[in-house]
């Protein structure tokens, strides 16, 4: 797997690895030119639709690959799960650690365990990281959370939360579907649908307008 450098957040909030390598050229440099880009940002390229679907039984639903890390999912976070609560429409989650958060795949991990005790616990676990992102700086205050989140829910955390390995392999299983896909940067966001008229999937690039997207294609596949 390749290793990329642990990097300041000044270089920009969304966890991109593009844009990372270019902040670290910049850094290194020093150069004080900057280039403006202007228009929408480019939709990431999909090279294997086969998951961007809903689930049975939904007509629309929201997809997101996400880092448990990255400040820019934690900006999603809460405009994701009013949209979900909103519209009642199945929010589907998949983990995409990034390899320079230090701390991103074990809260992964911690997530499955959670799902093992309810799906809706491991949500909220999820959504609390993310809530508290700012406070956890390293692996070790990850724990220390997960702990005191643990028993603010009556649920005791054994001393190895995974000694098989199945819950890493699950987040491994959904960091290879994301590559197939094509991600390339986290939060990666997109409404699906079940066909009629509506594509088959769209990516929500400008948060701004995620209602507009799901207000059409729930009208698009409406039976």
């Amino acid at each position: 797997m390749r290793r990329f450098l642990a990097l300041p957040r000044f270089l920009g909030n969304r966890c991109n690895r593009v844009g990372l390598f270019f902040g670290l050229a910049a850094l290194m440099l020093l150069a004080p030119v900057s280039r403006a880009q202007f228009g929408p940002p480019p939709t990431t390229p999909v090279h294997d639709p086969a998951a961007l679907r809903p689930p049975a039984g939904a007509r629309v639903a929201i997809i997101e690959f996400e880092d448990m890390e990255c400040p820019d999912c934690a900006a999603a976070n809460p405009v994701l799960r009013e949209a979900a609560s909103k519209y009642d429409i199945p929010w589907i989650r998949y983990d995409f650690p990034l390899p320079f958060h230090p701390w991103s795949f074990q809260a992964a991990v911690y997530a499955r365990w959670f799902d093992q005790k309810g799906k809706a616990l491991g949500n909220a676990y999820r959504d609390s990281v993310f809530a508290s992102q700012p406070s956890i700086e390293t692996p070790a205050e990850l724990t220390q959370f997960t702990q005191k989140f643990a028993q603010s829910h009556g649920v005791a955390l054994p001393f190895s939360i995974d000694p098989q390995g199945k819950l890493s392999a699950e987040v491994k299983a959904d960091y290879a579907l994301g590559q197939r896909i094509g991600i390339e940067h986290t939060p990666t966001i997109w409404v699906v649908t079940d066909g009629g008229k509506a594509p088959p999937f769209i990516e929500v690039v400008d948060r701004s307008k995620l209602y507009q997207i799901i207000d059409q294609a729930l009208a698009e596949t409406k039976r």
